[in-house]
């Protein structure tokens, strides 16, 4: 099954494969035939796993379509909708996209590590200035941390807002792929900066540089690290996201590492798909953040308990866990997560749904996701065929 599940992984991202990029799915519906950021770049990432000359030219042509689009303030898009007839461009539904933006400078310097084109690269200074210059700003205190709003990432139907780990990690992650083309003393010195204050607001044991010092007192970094904090204060759910990413950046020690991936595995072996929740623990109408979801949504509410972001199984956030995994040297738990990858993206016949329900392992979302694919080609791949990112 593993092998054939990487053969219709392929098959699908080629089906998505288009001029202008990557679709988000291969489905009729008209908010996923578009060349998404976030999702685009993740296929993009499996391409260059893969190998695979035509997706990674389509990897390409997903690049220039956001650069082309590029807000003049510098805005990556989070959409681009293409037509017979016109050309629509989003830059966010109820609020801005703030991991558009990391996603793209990532994508960028990834090709160019992997084509080995630093003059490609060089084409595509500008924009990503414009990008570091726009993160920058939207620190809006100058400290070093870029100030997520409500619905500003990925999970845009969540409770995440304030300085999120996740979107500090991605930045970071762009930051650092970025200085080793650019080799720039002030970028290392903004670098340094991020890691520091990172490390004082996320992980245990920080004596300086605390932007909230009496939320983070009453922080428990049991296990895992907080996903967010805001003014009010510290929000204690664990991102498997944003923990994966953390692992493959190496950022912090390997005790908290881990702990982090110890309690995912611990969460996901009790669950029947065996895959890890993005977030948890489940939010109910009884706890004190479900006013956060209820009207989050701009159209259909999805956030059910144990579904979409509120606790639901996602295949691309359990292809970043499986990266983390290896990385880390839990190689038979990564083996075991491949197989229960290839079982959940083989329901009805090989569907790629976008999540599933972690509790009844019924699906959610549309069907033939196209980052559904790229994470079995990512776990796949970094398991058979190993492959460097530029991290």
């Amino acid at each position: 099954m593993i092998i054939i599940a990487y053969q219709k992984a392929i098959e699908l991202l080629e089906t998505v494969s288009t001029n202008q990029g990557f679709l988000a799915s291969a489905t009729h519906e008209t908010n996923y035939k578009r060349i998404w950021a976030r999702d685009g770049i993740i296929c993009g990432l499996a391409a260059l796993a893969s190998g695979n000359v035509n997706l990674i030219k389509t990897f390409e042509n997903t690049l220039l379509t956001l650069e082309k689009h590029q807000h003049p303030s510098g805005t990556i898009p989070s959409n681009v909708y293409f037509s017979e007839d016109k050309t629509e461009v989003s830059y966010g539904g109820l609020a801005g996209r703030v991991d558009a933006q990391t996603w793209y400078v990532i994508g960028c310097c990834q090709y160019a590590f992997y084509t080995d084109d630093s003059n490609w690269l060089k084409n595509r200074m500008a924009s990503i200035e414009r990008v570091l210059q726009l993160l920058e700003a939207w620190e809006f205190n100058n400290n070093q941390l870029v100030y997520t709003p409500l619905s500003g990432n990925w999970a845009d139907e969540y409770v995440l807002e304030g300085y999120v780990l996740y979107d500090q990690v991605l930045r970071l992650w762009a930051l650092k792929s970025y200085q080793y083309f650019k080799n720039d003393a002030l970028l290392a010195l903004k670098i340094k900066q991020v890691e520091q204050q990172i490390s004082s607001n996320f992980f245990p044991e920080a004596t300086q540089n605390i932007v909230h010092p009496k939320a983070y007192s009453k922080v428990d970094f049991t296990n895992y690290l907080p996903c967010s904090f805001s003014p009010s204060g510290y929000k204690k759910y664990f991102d498997a996201l944003a923990h994966s990413l953390l692992c493959l950046i190496d950022l912090g020690d390997e005790k908290v590492y881990k702990n982090a991936l110890v309690f995912g595995q611990n969460l996901a072996k009790n669950l029947p798909l065996q895959l890890v929740p993005a977030f948890a623990p489940t939010i109910f109408e009884t706890d004190t953040d479900w006013h956060l979801l209820k009207d989050n949504c701009k159209y259909d509410f999805r956030n059910y308990p144990n579904e979409f972001h509120n606790g639901g199984s996602w295949q691309m956030v359990n292809g970043f866990w499986g990266l983390a995994l290896l990385n880390k040297g839990f190689t038979t738990e990564a083996n075991k997560l491949l197989e229960a990858l290839a079982q959940a993206n083989a329901y009805e016949n090989y569907g790629f749904y976008e999540n599933f329900n972690s509790q009844t392992a019924q699906p959610n979302g549309v069907k033939y996701c196209s980052w559904s694919a790229a994470a079995q080609v990512l776990v796949h791949q970094q398991i058979h065929q190993p492959f460097k990112f530029l991290v």
